[in-house]
């Protein structure tokens, strides 16, 4: 993923998927599109993760921040 949006959630006392639920709500909302990836810091991934939240996979990147969601279209290669 080349080009996402960056959503800040400082709601920490909510659940993960909750705040993924929110942000790409948005993210459809905004650009009439629904993501299917959601970058978060490690520090945020729970043990328990699944890996998606209700068609967005969650990936965790040092490069995002805590309580910051980097959400967007991830491609699948060809082949």
């Amino acid at each position: 993923m080349n080009v996402g949006m960056l959503w800040f959630d400082g709601d920490g006392d909510s659940r993960l998927d909750d705040r993924v639920k929110r942000a790409a709500e948005y993210y459809r909302s905004k650009y009439g599109r629904r993501p299917n990836a959601c970058f978060i810091h490690p520090t945020m991934v729970p043990d328990e993760l699944s890996g998606s939240f209700d068609g967005v996979a969650i990936h965790s990147s040092d490069a995002v921040l805590p309580d910051h969601f980097w959400l967007g279209i991830e491609e699948t290669p060809a082949g």
